[in-house]
């Protein structure tokens, strides 16, 4: 279930309760009188099922309360109410199942932005990769696999190509290519200095068999990146993190990231091209089959989504 928050004009507010009284999967329904101040209104308060938030987001947008008011969702993590459980009955379908919209687009735009968090994180997870490989251990490449964060980036730019809106994927496009440039940079100056001080050499390289998937792309690359992308996409829709976890230790782009900053330092030029290649391979896929899984989900709502958003006493609305 989601709590629903909504500061209305008060021209609007009979309307915008009676659309909220009549649709499936909404209970709780509390109205507070000139309780908003800025904006100034009224407030509805309600809790909503999942399955049927989407369709009435759009219904509320209608009244233009997105310019003239604000709805706000929040998701409930205990609900015990036995209005709650019919409300979720009365819309159909599974709550793991709905994509909302509004939700999946403010949190990649969110995600796809350069902040000194994301460098640092996708820096210090190069680092403990490169470490990985040097040593080798594939405990700590699937320890850098997880602390990385591009997915966010990656998942905007599937949102981006599915909407069009091509600011949005130039935004995420720029955040990888900065991020990885950026931690590859930071990753081969510590590199170096290591080198410097005779702790590293070109021979650790030549002697770490269990880390040469790394650099070693292939058909299965791209199917595990398709199938990450896929997993990635859908983790986020249904609000499932240690799925997205899981997706983090099946793509192969921090490694490679942090394979090509030390090639880069003890001068295997095989190595390095090898590893920039893993790295298109698996952001490559993940693009492909998050864009496609989301065009799916959209596609399957607008065919379902309209049933979850009145309720059977209520008519059904064109365009929702």
């Amino acid at each position: 279930m989601l709590h629903l928050r909504v500061i209305v004009p008060p021209d609007r507010t009979d309307k915008v309760a009676d659309v909220l009284d009549q649709a499936a999967g909404v209970t709780n329904i509390v109205l507070l009188y000139g309780a908003a101040r800025r904006p100034a209104g009224d407030v509805i308060l309600a809790d909503v099922a999942r399955e049927a938030a989407n369709g009435l987001i759009s219904r509320l947008k209608d009244f233009g309360l997105a310019e003239d008011g604000s709805i706000t969702l929040e998701d409930i993590e205990v609900s015990i109410s036995h209005g709650a459980e019919e409300a979720e009955a009365t819309a159909p379908g599974e709550g793991d199942d709905a994509v909302i919209w509004d939700q999946f687009a403010q949190r990649v735009a969110a995600e796809s932005r350069i902040t000194w968090a994301y460098l640092a994180f996708l820096a210090i997870a190069t680092q403990i990769a490169a470490i990985g490989v040097l040593i080798p251990s594939q405990i700590l490449i699937v320890g850098a696999m997880v602390l990385g964060p591009e997915f966010g980036a990656v998942a905007a730019v599937c949102f981006g190509l599915l909407r069009r809106r091509w600011s949005l994927i130039g935004t995420a496009s720029r955040t990888l290519a900065v991020g990885f440039a950026t931690a590859i940079a930071v990753t081969l100056a510590c590199a170096l200095v290591s080198r410097g001080l005779g702790w590293v050499d070109p021979a650790m390289l030549r002697h770490n068999d269990d880390v040469r998937f790394i650099v070693t792309p292939d058909k299965w690359s791209f199917i595990v990146a398709v199938l990450a992308g896929a997993a990635g996409v859908l983790s986020i829709t249904a609000g499932k993190s240690s799925a997205l976890v899981g997706v983090f230790i099946s793509v192969t782009t921090v490694p490679a990231a942090g394979y090509m900053a030390v090639a880069l330092a003890l001068g295997q030029w095989t190595e390095v091209g090898g590893s920039l290649a893993q790295l298109v391979v698996n952001i490559a896929g993940m693009v492909v089959a998050g864009t496609a899984t989301l065009l799916v989900q959209r596609l399957l709502w607008r065919r379902y989504g309209p049933r979850l958003t009145t309720s059977p006493r209520s008519v059904p609305r064109e365009g929702v």
